[in-house]
């Protein structure tokens, strides 16, 4: 089950990628889709990628939300955050993380520390009332 998941998160980011659904882009998309190397098996659950692939869909209209508060309400400051990697988290699974918070205008991880945690870079309206990135 997790490996037609797998599929179908190739094929939903190519298809978010190229935003093309003619029928030479889809069978293009499935051949490399088949074609990537696939990773060694770790015991990921059903309800994480469940999970995941729902924070993905409401990725998208909370992306346009975003979009237009950014054209209309012009965001001046900006932050860096820390965020935890949640447990036991597969590479997988950290890749869509990541993907789930850069997708979003107004967030972008900046870099993955090895201790599990995510610098994520913000903009907001206001001013922080600090930084907390520890050196």
């Amino acid at each position: 089950m997790v490996g037609h998941l797998n599929l179908i998160l190739r094929l939903t980011i190519w298809f978010l990628l190229t935003a093309d659904f003619s029928l030479a882009n889809i069978i293009i998309g499935v051949a490399i889709a088949f074609l990537l190397p696939g990773r060694p098996r770790t015991p990921e659950s059903l309800k994480d990628w469940l999970r995941i692939l729902w924070e993905t869909i409401v990725a998208i209209p909370q992306a346009y939300i975003e979009a237009f508060e950014i054209i209309f309400r012009p965001h001046q400051h900006e932050e860096i955050t820390l965020e935890q990697v949640k447990p036991g988290r597969t590479p997988g699974l950290i890749f869509l993380d990541i993907f789930v918070i850069t997708f979003t205008p107004k967030t972008v991880v900046v870099r993955y520390r090895e201790d599990g945690v995510y610098e994520v870079h913000r903009v907001t309206r206001r001013r922080p009332a600090r930084q907390n990135l520890p050196d």
